[in-house]
């Protein structure tokens, strides 16, 4: 496995590559030795773009090999949000066929490994909260505000 520690505004983020995809992203404390690849510097470029507003959507091969085939279905559909836009567990749910599952649609988020590329960021509560985020809730109105995403 190739890793990438890429420094931003979310803090330092841990990008992980194995064979030809994007294999996981999850923010850390810790630094280490890079073996980075082309693969990498490219979602580190494109990230880099991201957050300087100039990237709305990534280009990159990313892997669900890790999640069920529920999770799978979820994350496909998180992908198709748009660039500033956010949907709701719920309507989540219903877009993959299972109206009711919006608690396991939060479970899926929850489990994503590979978080701003796959945006689960996008998804929010029906309440007036913006719901959960792994990296945390002031990490998650940074990413919607960035993307200058309207919250219920």
């Amino acid at each position: 496995m190739k890793r990438l520690f890429y420094h931003c505004p979310l803090g330092i983020l841990e990008i992980c590559q194995e064979g030809g995809h994007i294999v996981s992203c999850e923010r850390t404390s810790r630094s280490g030795e890079d073996s980075p690849s082309l693969l990498l510097e490219e979602a580190v470029g494109q990230l880099d773009e991201y957050f300087l507003g100039l990237r709305k959507n990534f280009n990159l091969p990313l892997s669900l090999a890790r999640g069920t085939p529920f999770q799978r279905k979820v994350w496909r559909a998180l992908c198709a949000i748009p660039y500033g836009q956010t949907r709701t567990y719920g309507e989540i749910a219903r877009s993959i066929g299972h109206s009711l599952a919006y608690r396991a649609v939060g479970g899926a988020n929850n489990k994503n490994p590979i978080p701003v590329f796959i945006p689960c960021h996008r998804v929010v509560s029906h309440s007036p909260h913006c719901g959960g985020f792994g990296m945390g809730m002031a990490k998650k109105r940074f990413l919607l505000h960035l993307e200058q995403a309207h919250v219920l």
